[in-house]
């Protein structure tokens, strides 16, 4: 996959889960009603994050404990061995379990290049079961909102740029990753067929590359900007040079995780159409690898020799993501700047270095 960005397979899991709470003010049960002071009832909300454990997961849960939560909110991060969201009966233990107001839906089989390659049926059986099961369940226990997550990989392989929203179905995606693309697809298919036929409040998000802290910094399967990181930090550790394949020439956007947890809140709240929307950065910020590698050579304070190496592939030059649809809404958003995200995610390995996915 190159420097294309999708959920990795830890952010974004198989389907097991166990769960993490956080509660914005005090309660005794999951969507509990409590009473005002002029005698009027207060349903909880409760937000169910699956695959709450990773990269994006972990960014909602930091935003909401320091600033996104409502009062009368409870949330609650699903991580691994929780129940097998591939199992109908296991998702609707989960549903019974904590009783779902809202539920923002992260989970999903992805993998590599070659597994995607190898593994077609697999990936398009066990997604569409995950989705299949979330959905369907959030019809019958009547969840008030479904946020589920796509990704720019499943858009045409032959289009035109900027990519947006309505360009989704135009043309088959790339033979290598099908089976995961069609799969995903159909969530878009069915949030507009459930609006029509039962009147669900269900939508998805397009992000573009996502980075930040708890990502996957391993140099082969993460992604580029976590792999730049690992990287520069063996090269500063080891005294060699950083080395970065291809010619640093292709431009991608990049969004923060924190900016794009904040945004997924608030698609969560405020954005109410089956219609998917694209969380990105605007076009005139997308910037070439060269630049981010940079970015992380100067917050790794790294002074040595910086390589790049011409052998390898560069991949495609641009995917360029419109963001027209999110500017409508939130016109005057700042996103976080590409040199502040490094630094910040920089900052994150190297404090924790042990324990981070590498």
């Amino acid at each position: 996959l190159g420097i294309d960005q999708r959920p990795t397979v830890n952010d974004i899991t198989q389907g097991s889960f166990k769960s993490r709470r956080y509660t914005s003010s005090t309660s005794k049960h999951p969507n509990e009603t409590t009473m005002t002071e002029n005698g009027s009832s207060n349903e909880k909300d409760v937000v169910m994050v699956t695959g709450g454990s990773g990269l994006v997961g972990q960014a909602i849960k930091t935003y909401v404990e320091e600033s996104g939560a409502k009062d009368n909110e409870e949330w609650v991060f699903l991580s691994s061995k929780e129940g097998d969201l591939r199992d109908r009966k296991a998702t609707e233990a989960i549903f019974d379990k904590y009783k779902p107001t809202h539920v923002i839906h992260l989970a999903a089989k992805v993998g590599g290049l070659f597994a995607n390659m190898a593994q077609k049926v697999e990936f398009f059986r066990e997604n569409i079961l995950i989705n299949d099961n979330i959905m369907e369940c959030c019809r019958i226990y009547k969840v008030k909102k479904l946020v589920s997550f796509l990704s720019t990989c499943i858009f045409p392989d032959k289009t035109t740029y900027p990519i947006d929203e309505t360009m989704l179905h135009d043309g088959p995606p790339h033979p290598s990753n099908e089976g995961y693309a069609y799969a995903k697809r159909l969530i878009d298919t069915l949030n507009r067929a459930y609006a029509e036929e039962y009147d669900c409040n269900f939508t998805s998000i397009i992000p573009t590359n996502i980075y930040g802290p708890h990502d996957n910094f391993n140099i082969q399967n993460g992604h580029v900007i976590p792999g730049l990181i690992h990287k520069c930090y063996l090269a500063k550790k080891n005294n060699t040079p950083f080395t970065i394949w291809g010619s640093g020439t292709p431009l991608r956007q990049f969004i923060y995780s924190s900016d794009l947890a904040e945004l997924t809140v608030w698609t969560m709240r405020e954005y109410h159409s089956p219609e998917p929307i694209t969380l990105s950065v605007d076009e005139a910020d997308e910037v070439p690898i060269k630049d981010v590698a940079l970015a992380v050579a100067k917050a790794m304070e790294f002074e040595g020799e910086i390589i790049f190496d011409t052998s390898k592939a560069d991949g495609q030059f641009k995917k360029t993501a419109a963001n027209g649809k999110l500017r409508k809404f939130r016109p005057d958003y700042k996103f976080t700047t590409i040199d502040e995200g490094v630094q910040k995610s920089v900052d994150w390995f190297l404090e924790n270095y042990e324990t981070a996915r590498k």
